[in-house]
Order: C-alpha cells, then sequence, then structure tokens
C-alpha cells in the first residue's frame, strides 16, 4: 500500500513539474517599422520553435507580444502585405523571462504591383475598402491646394461648390492623418490644406470604428477622405492671408494658420465675405465612437457661391491635435459661424389627384440668420497592447431668425383655384450634447477579442412661428366671404426635446486560422418629448376661435429596438465573408393628446436579419465586395397621431396609431480595379434597397367652395415593397507622363415611389399611384498637362430624367440637361498666369423654368511675386455675362417640384494672398495614419 501510494505520488509530483514548466512566464515583445519610421498594424507576427508554434498581429502603434514561450531559442516570422518578408533567430539570455526584440524594419515588396511607378500612370494602390492615391507627382503649381489635388485623381470630382464625389459616391467626411479634422468638414480640409505638403489620399469605404478594430462590417458605409501628411512636414507653421474687394460690394477675408511639431498640431482658420464660401459645415459632426442613427445633409459653398440665394459669412474655429505619449492622444475643436442668407425662389408642383393634375406656381423671399457654435474633443487611450478606449464629448447650438413671404397659384387641370400669400416669422434654437465611447480588450493573441460601445446624445428645440395667410379665390372681389376666411394669422410654440441612447457588444471567438465565429447585441433608444401649440387671431388682433386653427398637442413616445445576431466570419489572402443572421424586436410606445382627444401608442415588430457579406480580391490591384444590411425605421410624430394636426385650413394631416415601422433590406456591390502599369482604372457599384411595410401617403385633395383647394395627407404601411436601385462606373485611362487622362462616367438611377389618392372628402380609401422615375447620367472628361504651366480640361455630361406616372399620364414630363465645359490655366510668364472656366448648360422640360439655360463664364489673371512666389494679386470675374441660376427637380410619392432659386451675380474681384511655409522636416511621430484609431485597412 506505501508503495503504490509513493508511486501516486512520484506521479502527481511529475505531473505538477511538467505543467510548471509548460506556464512559464517567458514574455517576448517587439516593433515592427517600415523604412520611414511609421508603424506597421495588422501585421501576422509567427514565432516557431520545437515547443512553440504562437501566432498574433502587431497593434496600431506596431507592437506585438507573446506570454508563455516555453523555448529558450526560437524564431520570429513577420509578413505583412506589401512589404517583404523578415525572420529573425531569438535566444532568452540565462535567466532571464522577457526579452525585447529591436525594431524589426519591413522593407516594401518591389514586385508589389501597386507600388510599381511606371511613367505616365498615378500610383495608386487599392487595399479593400481603401483605394490610396499617391500625390507626389500631380504637377500642381506652387500655391495649390487639397482640393486641386483631388480634382487630378481617377475616380474623384469636385464640383463648382467644392462638393467631392469619389467612385459615385459623396465623401462625407475628411480626416487629416486618421483624425477627423474641425468635425470631419469635407471643404473646411480641401480648401485650405496646402497641397505640397500631402504626402498620400486615401478614399475609404468606413464602417465605424467598430469595424476598423474588428473587422465586422455591417450596416451603411461612408465615404470618407484621409489625407496623409508627408512627414517631413511633421515640425512647422505654414500661413495663408486672403483679401480682396469687389464690384457690386463683394468683399472677401480669410486667414489660416497651421503649427505642427512631433506631437502636436493646431489650426487656426478664420473666414469674412459675401461670396457664398462658408468656411464651415454645421450640418455635420465628428464621427464619435458610435454611429448614432439617421443624419444629415450638406450644404454648398466654394470659390464661385454656394447653390442657392446670397449669403453673407462669418466664421473663426480652432484645432487642436496633442499625442501625449504613443498610447494617449487628444483631438478635437470648436467651430463658430454666422450666415445671413437671402433667397429668392421659383418653384412648379404638380401633384396627382383623381380629378387630374393640381399645379401651384410658387414664388418666394426668404432671409435666414443663422449662429452656429460646436465643440467636439476625442480621447484615444492605447491602455495596454491588448486595451483600447475612446471617448467622444461633443456640444453645439443653433440659433436661427426666419422670415419668408410666398405667394402661389393654384390650378386644377389648367383651370385657376385659388391663390394665396403666406408670411411667415420663425425663431428657433437647438441646444444639443453628446457622449460617446469605445473599449476594445484583446482578450488572447489568436483572435479571441472583446468590444463594447456606446452612444447618448440630447437635443431640444425651440421654435415660435408667427403666421400670416391670406387667400383669394377665382372670384376676386370674395363677393359673400367672410373676412375670416381670406385672413389668417396664427401664433405657433414648438418644443422638441429628443434623446437617443445605445449601446453595442461584439464577442469574437476564433476557430481556426481563417475562421472565427462574433456574437453581437445591439440596443438603441430614440425618446421624444414634444409640444406643439397654436393660436389663431383675427386682422383686428381679436382671437379667433376656429377649432381647426386652435389645437394644442403634446405627444410623449420611444421607438426601441434590440438586435441579437451571430455569424461566421472567413479570411484567407484572397476571400474575406461573413455569413449569419440577428433578430431584431422593436417596440414603439408612448402616448399623445390634444385639447379633446388623446391616443395611447403600443406597437411591436419582429425582423429577422441575414448577415451577409462577400469579399473577393482578384488580384493585388482587383477586387469584388458584395455587402446586406438591414434596418427598421420608426414613424415620425405626425404619421402616429389619430387626429388632425394643422397650420392652416387648407393643408390637414393626420396621422395612424397603428403604423408599423418600416424596414429596409439593402444590397451594395463594389468592384475595383487598376492596371496602373498601363494607366487604367474601373470603379462600379450597384446599390439596391427594398422597403417593406413602407410607410406611404394617402393623400386626398377636393375643392372647398369658400376655402379654394383643400389637401388632407394620411398614411398607411403600404402592402406592395417598395424598391429603388443606383449604380455608377467610371474609366480612366492615363497617358504619356500622365500627360493626357481621358474618364468616362456614367450611371442609372431607378425610383419606384408608391402613393395612395382620393378626391372624396369621406373617403377611407384611395387609388394606388405609382410614379416610376428613372435618371441616367453619361459624361466624358479628358484633361491635358504637359506641365504645372498648363492645363486644358474639356468635358460634357448629359442627364436624363423619366418619371412615370399610372394614374395620370398627363403628368409625364421628362426633363433632361447637357453641359458641355472647358476649363483651364496657363502661365502666360513664370509668374503671371491666367484661367478660366466656362460652361454652358442647355435645360429642356423644366415648363415655366426652361428658359433658364445659362452660360458661365468664370475666369481669372494673377501674378506672383516675393520670394518663393509667397504673395499673389489676382483679378477675377465671376459670371461675366450674369446668368447664374440653379435648376432642381424634386419626384416624391405622388409629385414632382422643379425648383428655381437664385444664385450669386456678376462681380469683378481683386484680390491679394500671401502664403509662408517653414518646416525641418524632422523623422515623424508615431501614428497609424488610419481611420479612427483602428487597424490598417486591409484586404
Amino acid at each position: 500500500m506505501d508503495r503504490m501510494l509513493k508511486a501516486v505520488m512520484i506521479v502527481f509530483i511529475t505531473v505538477l513539474g511538467l505543467s510548471a514548466s509548460a506556464q512559464t512566464n517567458r514574455v517576448v515583445n517587439g516593433m515592427l517599422r517600415d523604412t520611414e519610421s511609421r508603424p506597421i498594424s495588422g501585421a501576422t507576427v509567427r514565432l516557431i520553435s520545437d515547443k512553440d508554434t504562437l501566432s498574433t498581429s502587431s497593434t496600431n502603434a506596431g507592437f506585438f507580444t507573446f506570454e508563455n514561450v516555453k523555448a529558450t531559442k526560437f524564431k520570429v516570422r513577420v509578413s505583412s502585405l506589401g512589404f517583404e518578408a523578415v525572420e529573425k533567430e531569438v535566444d532568452f539570455p540565462e535567466g532571464q523571462q522577457e526579452v525585447r526584440i529591436p525594431s524589426f524594419v519591413l522593407t516594401l515588396n518591389a514586385n508589389q504591383i501597386e507600388e510599381v511607378v511606371v511613367a505616365g500612370v498615378l500610383t495608386v494602390q487599392v487595399k479593400g475598402d481603401t483605394v490610396e492615391y499617391s500625390t507626389k507627382d500631380l504637377k500642381l503649381r506652387q500655391g495649390a491646394v487639397a482640393e486641386d489635388a483631388l480634382k487630378r485623381l481617377q475616380g474623384v470630382e469636385v464640383d463648382k461648390d467644392g462638393n467631392v464625389t469619389a467612385q459615385g459616391e459623396s465623401v462625407t467626411r475628411v480626416r487629416i492623418n486618421g483624425k477627423d479634422f474641425f468635425g470631419g468638414d469635407v471643404k473646411t480640409a480641401t480648401q485650405n490644406l496646402p497641397a505640397n505638403i500631402i504626402e498620400k489620399i486615401q478614399v475609404v469605404d468606413d464602417f465605424g470604428d467598430m469595424a476598423n478594430i474588428t473587422g465586422n462590417k455591417s450596416g451603411d458605409s461612408e465615404k470618407v477622405l484621409n489625407i496623409q501628411i508627408d512627414p517631413k512636414y511633421n515640425k512647422g507653421f505654414m500661413t495663408t492671408l486672403r483679401g480682396g474687394y469687389g464690384t457690386e460690394d463683394r468683399y472677401q477675408a480669410t486667414g489660416m494658420w497651421m503649427g505642427m511639431t512631433n506631437k502636436t498640431q493646431v489650426s487656426v482658420l478664420g473666414n469674412l465675405n459675401n461670396i457664398n464660401a462658408p468656411l464651415f459645415d454645421f450640418n455635420t459632426s465628428g464621427g464619435g465612437a458610435r454611429r448614432r442613427m439617421g443624419g444629415g445633409g450638406r450644404s454648398g459653398g466654394g470659390m464661385f457661391g454656394n447653390p442657392s440665394g446670397l449669403t453673407n459669412v462669418g466664421s473663426i474655429g480652432l484645432n487642436v491635435r496633442h499625442d501625449f505619449s504613443d498610447k494617449l492622444k487628444v483631438y478635437g475643436n470648436y467651430s463658430y459661424g454666422r450666415d445671413d442668407n437671402n433667397t429668392f425662389t421659383k418653384s412648379l408642383i404638380d401633384r396627382t389627384i383623381d380629378e387630374g393634375n393640381q399645379v401651384d406656381q410658387s414664388e418666394g423671399n426668404s432671409n435666414k440668420i443663422t449662429s452656429s457654435h460646436r465643440l467636439e474633443a476625442n480621447i484615444e487611450w492605447n491602455i495596454s497592447d491588448k486595451d483600447y478606449i475612446k471617448l467622444t464629448p461633443q456640444f453645439g447650438f443653433n440659433d436661427v431668425k426666419t422670415t419668408s413671404d410666398i405667394f402661389t397659384n393654384s390650378y386644377l387641370n389648367d383651370i385657376f383655384v385659388n391663390e394665396q400669400t403666406e408670411s411667415v416669422l420663425n425663431n428657433s434654437n437647438v441646444p444639443r450634447y453628446s457622449l460617446s465611447g469605445l473599449y476594445n480588450r484583446k482578450l488572447n493573441d489568436k483572435g479571441r477579442n472583446l468590444f463594447f460601445n456606446f452612444n447618448y446624445d440630447n437635443a431640444a428645440t425651440t421654435n415660435d412661428y408667427d403666421r400670416v395667410l391670406q387667400r383669394n379665390l377665382a372670384d376676386p372681389d370674395n363677393s359673400g366671404t367672410p373676412l375670416s376666411d381670406i385672413y389668417e394669422k396664427t401664433l405657433q410654440e414648438v418644443n422638441n426635446k429628443s434623446w437617443n441612447a445605445g449601446t453595442t457588444l461584439s464577442y469574437t471567438e476564433p476557430l481556426s486560422q481563417f475562421g472565427k465565429l462574433e456574437f453581437t447585441y445591439d440596443f438603441n433608444k430614440n425618446a421624444y418629448d414634444n409640444k406643439n401649440y397654436q393660436d389663431a387671431y383675427f386682422e383686428n388682433g381679436n382671437p379667433n376661435t376656429d377649432p381647426d386653427l386652435n389645437f394644442h398637442f403634446l405627444q410623449d413616445y420611444s421607438f426601441t429596438t434590440h438586435r441579437v445576431g451571430a455569424s461566421y466570419m472567413f479570411e484567407n489572402e484572397k476571400i474575406k465573408y461573413s455569413v449569419g443572421a440577428s433578430v431584431q424586436p422593436s417596440l414603439l410606445k408612448g402616448d399623445a393628446s390634444s385639447d379633446n382627444e388623446s391616443a395611447i401608442i403600443d406597437r411591436k415588430n419582429f425582423n429577422f436579419i441575414p448577415i451577409a457579406r462577400f469579399e473577393y480580391k482578384f488580384s493585388r490591384q482587383k477586387n469584388i465586395s458584395l455587402n446586406y444590411s438591414g434596418r427598421s425605421t420608426e414613424p415620425t410624430v405626425n404619421q402616429i397621431l389619430p387626429y388632425a394636426v394643422s397650420n392652416s385650413r387648407t393643408n390637414t394631416v393626420i396621422g395612424n396609431p397603428d403604423l408599423n415601422p418600416e424596414f429596409r433590406h439593402q444590397l451594395s456591390v463594389r468592384f475595383r480595379s487598376g492596371d496602373f502599369q498601363k494607366g487604367n482604372t474601373f470603379f462600379a457599384f450597384l446599390n439596391g434597397s427594398l422597403t417593406s411595410d413602407r410607410i406611404t401617403t394617402f393623400n386626398k385633395s377636393f375643392r372647398d367652395p369658400e376655402l379654394g383647394m383643400i389637401r388632407e395627407t394620411r398614411y398607411l404601411n403600404s402592402d406592395d415593397p417598395v424598391y429603388n436601385v443606383s449604380s455608377f462606373y467610371h474609366f480612366g485611362k492615363s497617358l504619356k507622363e500622365k500627360t493626357y487622362n481621358l474618364m468616362l462616367m456614367g450611371g442609372v438611377t431607378y425610383n419606384k415611389n408608391l402613393s395612395y389618392i382620393a378626391s372624396n372628402p369621406t373617403a377611407t380609401t384611395g387609388d394606388r399611384n405609382i410614379i416610376n422615375n428613372y435618371v441616367f447620367m453619361q459624361g466624358l472628361s479628358f484633361r491635358y498637362t504637359p506641365s504645372e504651366n498648363l492645363e486644358i480640361n474639356p468635358g460634357i455630361r448629359y442627364s436624363y430624367n423619366l418619371s412615370r406616372n399610372d394614374l395620370q399620364t398627363a403628368s409625364n414630363r421628362n426633363i433632361s440637361s447637357l453641359s458641355p465645359t472647358l476649363n483651364g490655366s496657363v502661365n502666360i510668364t513664370k509668374s503671371t498666369i491666367f484661367g478660366a472656366d466656362v460652361m454652358k448648360t442647355f435645360n429642356s422640360g423644366y415648363g415655366s423654368l426652361s428658359d433658364a439655360n445659362p452660360f458661365i463664364i468664370n475666369t481669372y489673371i494673377e501674378q506672383r511675386f516675393l520670394k518663393d512666389q509667397r504673395a499673389t494679386v489676382r483679378l477675377q470675374a465671376f459670371d461675366l455675362l450674369n446668368q447664374q441660376t440653379n435648376l432642381s427637380r424634386t419626384v416624391a410619392d405622388n409629385y414632382y417640384s422643379d425648383t428655381q432659386t437664385n444664385r450669386l451675380g456678376r462681380y469683378f474681384m481683386l484680390l491679394f494672398t500671401f502664403k509662408l511655409q517653414k518646416f525641418s522636416g524632422l523623422p515623424p511621430s508615431e501614428d497609424s495614419g488610419f481611420p479612427g484609431g483602428g487597424m490598417r485597412h486591409r484586404f
């Protein structure tokens, strides 16, 4: 018995010893750099010995770590796409438990196609969701800005108002070295950043910080520009001062100063002008650490004027970035702007009704004064090689004062019905604040990962309306019509409070070298507390007790979703895909009340959402990606109220408390290809969406003998799915030292617009009306740039907008636009430059607006002087023939609307510009240079 016990103890002690020796405390770590000392993230690092086979990836800062290493002698092998593989043999010093390997320096793969620079070809790299352009050989003039560089890139377009599109999609955000610059304002960066300090420009299909960090791409992407500064400009400063005055009392005064050190970047911008050139776009804010629900549009701008009206602009801003260490980085901005805009508008709205066509012809003047503040900050902290935190607080305040007068004539089947004049005074202010954050924990070196993010946004809108409406019927004398039916004055107070909160949790478990499982949970809640009071008065100031004009509404409701999903993800050198599914229950809950009625809102819904994404890499320069996403959208407050909401007796909205949220399925396909040795590029995308339970309108339009045309709008969920498809392609060809560049682009868009209409005031159902809208676009342009002293760009663009109305074929009016263009510049002498921008537009189909076929000529001549041509005097002429105008068409559920607005007219201006740069060209700070602090974008 004793012998058996001793044997068991010996075996037990031996096993303990083996276990203890297996769980060593030996640690190996190191750092990866390229030949320019920049960190390399996302590289594969392997530790190989007779006792170990370990694998990991480098962090954002280029670090890697192995723990519990058994062997005392081993090899470390490093590989990364685009770099030569590196291998080192390492020994543990006797008695030492940790070894730090000197930095691995990886050199670019000389055989990599995207790194080959061939005469006549712009150096471009296709990296999965990123297209990267080198800017060093663009033949730009001294003093050019980022916008000038963008105009030379294949697949990128900059319109006359400074809006940027890339591969057919609008660019919504700009970053500098991977960080938001002034909240991501596109024009703030592209129109102020000197081109000579830029090393690379990346066009990224960005899915947010979660995708950048975990690799899980879900939802819709946005087009983002990431501008990388040349490392030799990382220490020094630059400044630009500009002032000018011209005819029609036009003026401009702008200034920019940017200072940089290895760890700090400070930018100050100021702007004062009345030539429609805003400095900041306050409709957008920084990306934050969690992507929000919904979004805002973008306004116009640019050198030659805003699309609508005349605007006096004043703004100033500060952008700061500081790297306290390789692990802790802080950046943010403050912006203030004041815009004073005057707009004249002519519009024609054609509505389909049972009796035929109702046409409203309107003319209006408006003045809008907007004061905006925006403050944002970002804190990124790499606590360790395994832990990463990002926090983003944001604050903002908008104050808007609007006055408008609109005169409208209404016709039914070309017979005059009524005319009305509406005058509105509106004061509103919107304070808002938010906080978002994320935390990522790398649980092991094989891909096990935990990710968490959150956001909270709070906003409160206060609106005060003073509205006067006067109406004349077909009888111009209004005989027998009470004064109250002709004159209406209402005072309206609207207070809307809302908040949004959400969180996402993701856990990733590796299953093999190439495969892993991901489990996700997403919670989102939108809550609304709205107050809408309106009181009416007669012309003499006495109260008007008409119940159709007096109302007091209160609404308090919320929309909550939970999404739980699981997916399998696979990735190797050629293929990357995700397949899975998620379920999403949603709840629309709350209550609403008026003076006489109340309603309880309690609607539940359940959606099953497939998860599907596929990427295939044909070669280093050719790939295709497919992405499916799904989203539930709640009804608006006016869509769910069961009683009338009306600002006037001629336009009433009645909601539907039984509405279900609508659900949109979207599939996108993107193809990128380049044969850059031959100078060819090709980009294409196809987007399609299908919406079930589409919230659509039920419109009643009928004639009242005292009030004229009455319109009543109700809402319902459509039984028929609604879908749309859009496509775009771009082909580019460069020849002979990039001297000749040919670009061909085009696309087709289809939208199905569905509504129900009736002309009976008591109707409970309507006739289904479908407007099928097709838009065709084709463009061809050519660029000739033998040197930086000469550039010629002829081009032509054609668009055709076709609408087919099921119920009223008489309203099937098509429009088209043909626009040949020619722009360019030439050095008359080494320091004297002449430039011109000419465009003729032929519009057709706009009815009474169709005579607007403007011929726009903008031109300038400038003289440069002082050392390094630091100073410039420019005489510029804008719209020499004074024909500037703006035409647009909107196609909706049961109508189309053509609109013409005024734009900045002819003027001449003399401008003086002074630029100064001084840089010492020290080595760059350690920064990955990629969006959101995430990993390097890789296929």
